[in-house]
């Protein structure tokens, strides 16, 4: 700590840069980095190396050889390369490894050098090869751009969207340009390149000269240019040694610098902090580092061996045989606790702590010295973000031991910055173990986020580390816990070297009732790993049937699946089984198969019962259900427009009902076929329709119309009962109006439902007259509701006398009115005292 500000370095009056070593490389390179193709994922991802690439030897010792590495060296993979001749590699942001082909063919692997798809970038780029490739990010996601040997442009902006688009053409370009670079402004895409000492701009539809502002006149022939990680920031550097920084829009120039070196660096890359004012570019050439930026000093590094740049979100890595290093700006918190003789209030709290430990009186005075000023909540929070900066777990200690001492003074200071950063330190500290080899900087976790973390570490396969973290940050199963296991799970089925009985016990042991957890996304990746038993096996544990099904039927295990499905007691399920067993099978192995699952039988005859219904036919004939075939010829009768068609369904009706010895449903319908028979002749003869009308309507139809033979016909013929043709045919006179026929008829035999109905009626259609006619005619425990009904109070009062009915006395005394009926009212009452006195 006491030489803590040894390795910064000044960069004009404000701003420091240091450069300190993540990792001591053990990867065992027997090439310099410059004979490799090289890529490095940013957010401390691996690092892919593509070795004798150059090599024109086509022994199998001499093949390249592709292998991909932590950033602390650890070989994760290697394989030979057996396809095309690279031109570059780069990585996507879910860390897949692109390589990109000098035939346009971009072949996509995971970290672990398992081929996943490819993709072309064109016939145009097949036939004029590659000549240079970069990999970039935006936020549409990865996107590759190309340029081909025709000096043309070709770019895809998302490589999982594949939407490729052809540059406009430079005019008079005959060579390859100097240098080029993808830009993203305003979401889109563009590019930009340099021919000699012209800057051309190429758009979606025109190529534009630019000239960045405030550029040196005598400034020469660009070589090298550079995009900021967030695409903001643009550097140039000339044949003169002349590095101009200024906004990627090339409207506004920030800074300028002359470096006097004039041989081409081999990279130019950025290194920024955000919300840092200070902009700054590194410059590398063989054995030299350059840091320039707002200042006419500049930083040197000497680099002891072949070195590879990797912008990041807030610095830079250094790649070598020998080392992994990180060179960024010195954020502020730490320049104040750290310069030398600082006074801040982080600086002097952390003092009072290193005092306090050596129970020292100093440690009394630095504190009231800030709290003087009031300004310890101030030291406090300077403590914290300093922490978050360093990489060394003895530093971060001391800061956070030092904003611990500060928080004891502080009334009501809220504790969850202090926790929520001790937190976050042990997480970084964990995944930056040599062994893991993720050196995130705060900064770049808080921008990938707890969640991206966690799939990077299921990536590289650390499942008990990533479940660690889930529960020390206490995140909900779903988040954390469950979605690892699964992804473990996944991973594990993939083992060959175990049986299918021993993998889905471990599994199940495993993951138990987890919440989350789809066992059926499991026994997927199963099947697609041709262990299909496995996969049946895993899916015995799924508790959602719905889960279930769809996967066994993708197994051709379509018996099974209709199981799982009746089991369910989902019918939309079973349908789907069932139309998928339909479309598979044969009809008479489809039909057998249905005969063993009654309810899947029951749910598609219902289904053909409003879809197919000549399979409905085939159904029933296949088990002799005499009795469902005769409903389902009666039920198509309807269906016959014409008269002679639905006789003969009817017919086939009737022969399947002789055959099911229903004799019920065999008159029923041989009724009907006489009936559809008499219709048709009444229709023709009478001339008004009479078809489909019911055996009631047709009689009261013919009542209607003053036909009271033809329906005295069908009466006797059709034996309908005295009491229902008495209702019928009283009801349509009524409606008719023939008062003198309805009485005619009342007359001809006694009525086997009484004359109380005749009253009824008569009232109904507004005809008091008549009604009066059958009152006395009713017999008498009805004559009082019947004299009451035509309005002769004075009668259903004797008649309630005579009956000595004190309720029907009641009942009409509530029909009288005082003015009209006292005397019918005060003979009643005179009754009613008269009858409860005995």
């Amino acid at each position: 700590m006491d030489c803590y500000t040894a390795n910064w370095n000044p960069l004009g009056e404000e701003a420091f840069y240091r450069k300190f070593e993540l990792y001591a490389m053990e990867w065992n390179l027997k090439e310099d980095l410059r004979d490799c193709l090289v890529a490095a994922a940013p957010y401390g991802g691996p690092i892919a190396l593509l070795r004798n690439n150059t090599r024109k030897e086509k022994s199998p010792s001499a093949r390249p050889v592709l292998e991909t590495y932590s950033a602390s060296g650890l070989l994760l993979a290697s394989v030979p390369w057996k396809s095309g001749q690279l031109v570059q590699l780069g990585w996507t942001a879910s860390e897949d490894l692109l390589c990109i082909q000098e035939d346009g063919t971009v072949l996509i692997y995971n970290l672990f050098c398992e081929f996943k798809r490819h993709f072309s970038m064109g016939n145009e780029v097949l036939q004029n090869h590659v000549l240079e490739a970069k990999v970039f990010h935006t936020e549409y996601g990865t996107g590759v751009a190309i340029l081909t040997g025709a000096h043309r442009f070709s770019l895809a902006t998302n490589i999982d969207d594949l939407k490729l688009r052809r540059m406009p053409e430079v005019p008079g370009l005959q060579k390859p340009p100097s240098c080029w670079a993808v830009l993203s402004q305003d979401r889109v895409t563009i590019v930009l390149l340099a021919v000699g000492q012209d800057l051309y701009l190429l758009d979606n539809t025109s190529c534009s000269v630019v000239t960045p502002p405030g550029m040196s006149p005598s400034a020469g022939a660009y070589l090298q240019m550079a995009v900021s990680f967030n695409y903001r920031c643009l550097a140039l550097f000339t044949d003169t040694g002349y590095i101009w920084m200024g906004l990627a829009t090339l409207k506004e120039k920030l800074c300028e610098f002359n470096s006097s070196v004039r041989s081409p660096p081999k990279q130019m890359v950025w290194c920024m902090r955000p919300r840092s004012r200070q902009r700054a570019v590194v410059v590398a050439w063989d054995r030299q580092l350059m840091v320039v930026g707002n200042s006419t000093e500049c930083i040197q590094f000497v680099l002891d061996e072949d070195s590879y740049l990797v912008p990041e979100l807030d610095g830079v890595q250094i790649l070598s045989r020998t080392s992994h290093e990180f060179l960024h700006e010195i954020p502020e918190a730490s320049q104040e606790i750290f310069k030398i003789a600082s006074m801040a209030p982080g600086a002097l709290l952390l003092e009072a702590q290193k005092e306090y430990e050596k129970e020292s009186q100093k440690a009394d005075e630095y504190l009231r010295e800030i709290k003087d000023q009031k300004l310890l909540p101030e030291a406090v929070s300077q403590c914290i973000e300093a922490a978050s900066y360093e990489h060394e777990p003895d530093t971060q200690k001391s800061l956070l031991r030092a904003a611990s001492f500060g928080k004891c003074f502080i009334d009501k200071f809220p504790p969850e910055s202090f926790v929520r950063m001790c937190q976050d330190l042990r997480v970084l500290n964990a995944i930056r173990d040599y062994q893991i080899g993720i050196p995130l900087t705060f900064t770049q976790y808080k921008r990938l986020t707890i969640e991206v973390l966690l799939d990077r570490l299921v990536l590289r396969r650390l499942y008990p580390l990533a479940i660690r973290i889930c529960e020390y940050l206490r995140l909900s199963e779903i988040q954390g816990v469950s979605r690892i296991l699964a992804h473990w799970a996944c991973y594990k089925v993939q083992q060959k070297d175990k049986s299918d009985e021993e993998v889905a016990q471990a599994i199940n042991q495993k993951l138990g009732d987890t919440p989350g957890i789809s066992y059926s996304e499991i026994a997927a990746r199963a099947y697609d790993c041709g262990r299909t038993e496995l996969a049946i096996k895993l899916l015995e544990y799924e508790p959602r049937s719905g889960e279930q099904v769809p996967l066994l039927l993708k197994m051709k295990r379509s018996k099974l699946a209709l199981s799982k499905a009746i089991e369910s007691g989902d019918t939309d399920l079973v349908y789907t089984v069932v139309l998928h067993l339909k479309n598979e099978l044969n009809r008479g192995t489809f039909f057998m198969t249905l005969q063993n699952q009654p309810v899947a039988l029951s749910l598609y005859r219902q289904f053909c019962k409003h879809q197919e219904r000549e399979t409905l036919k085939d159904l029933y004939n296949q088990d002799d259900n005499h009795q469902e075939l005769g409903n389902f010829h009666v039920h198509s009768s309807y269906a016959e427009k014409r008269i002679e068609g639905r006789v003969g369904a009817l017919q086939n009706a009737l022969d399947e009902y002789y055959k099911a010895k229903n004799e019920f449903a065999a008159k029923a319908t041989e009724d009907q076929i006489k009936l559809l028979r008499l219709q048709r002749h009444l229709q023709e003869d009478l001339d008004k329709p009479y078809l489909d009308l019911s055996l009631h309507d047709t009689v009261s139809n013919l009542i209607l119309d003053g036909h009271h033979k033809r329906a005295e016909q069908l009466y006797r013929e059709f034996k309908i009962p005295d009491k229902r043709y008495w209702w019928l045919k009283i009801g349509a006179l009524a409606t008719r109006g023939d008062w003198e026929e309805m009485e005619k008829f009342s007359k001809s035999k006694k009525s086997p439902i009484g004359y109380l109905p005749f009253v009824e009626i008569s009232v109904k259609h507004h005809n008091r007259y008549e009604a009066k006619k059958y009152a006395p005619r009713v017999t008498p425990e009805q004559r009082v509701k019947a004299f009451v009904l035509v309005g002769d109070l004075d009668q259903a009062a004797d008649a309630a006398i005579e009956h000595k009915n004190e309720t029907e006395m009641n009942f009409v005394l509530s029909k009288c009115t005082a003015g009209t009926d006292a005397a019918v009212a005060e003979k009643l009452n005179r009754a009613r005292a008269q009858l409860l006195k005995k």
